[in-house]
């Protein structure tokens, strides 16, 4: 069963949801696997440590977090990847690594992908490693309100621009030399 203050949260708010029970799924791309979506329909939660609080990210399955960028779109120092240890307690009634991406009531800020908030349905851990939820990700973004942010994702495979390769870089900076001589 998922956790059971999700579960209550979502049929107080009235809001239409499937629980499915499938294989234990300890990422999100293996529950994208167990129930045949593709994995940007599949919210994968990650904790981070935000100016030393901890927040939710919420992106799709195949995507991978650019730190550098999510510094620069949180107009922040220091964010981090939490240390499971510092967190678990924070979900007393969930598996470690199954966290659903309601950090809202987990007293948690929750900032999510654009790429995920633009899919018409999503599914994600409900709590434990063989159970998920899925739902209208309109209904999500209603009942979270995280902030959706653009930058800070990366999707694997996507080509680097031209400009961050390590040949243009070099090539820039012998022109720059040549210049100021």
């Amino acid at each position: 069963m998922p956790v059971q203050q999700l579960k209550e949260f979502l049929d107080i708010s009235g809001t239409d949801y499937m629980c499915l029970t499938h294989p234990p799924a300890f990422t999100a791309q293996e529950l994208a696997h167990h129930v045949q979506l593709a994995g940007d329909q599949v919210a994968k939660t990650v904790i981070i440590e935000l100016d030393g609080k901890m927040a939710m990210l919420v992106m799709p399955a195949t995507w991978r977090v650019r730190w550098d960028r999510l510094t620069d779109v949180l107009d922040t120092d220091f964010v981090q990847l939490a240390d499971e240890q510092e967190f678990k307690d924070r979900f007393p009634d969930c598996e470690v690594g199954a966290m659903p991406p309601f950090g809202n009531l987990f007293g948690m800020s929750v900032y999510c992908s654009e790429a995920l908030s633009e899919q018409s349905e999503l599914a994600f851990s409900a709590g434990t490693h063989t159970e998920s939820i899925h739902m209208k990700t309109h209904d999500f973004l209603q009942l979270v309100q995280p902030v959706v942010i653009r930058q800070g994702f990366i999707k694997p495979g996507t080509k680097r621009p031209a400009w961050l390769t390590k040949g243009a870089a070099r090539a820039r900076m012998e022109a720059m030399r040549q210049e100021a001589r």
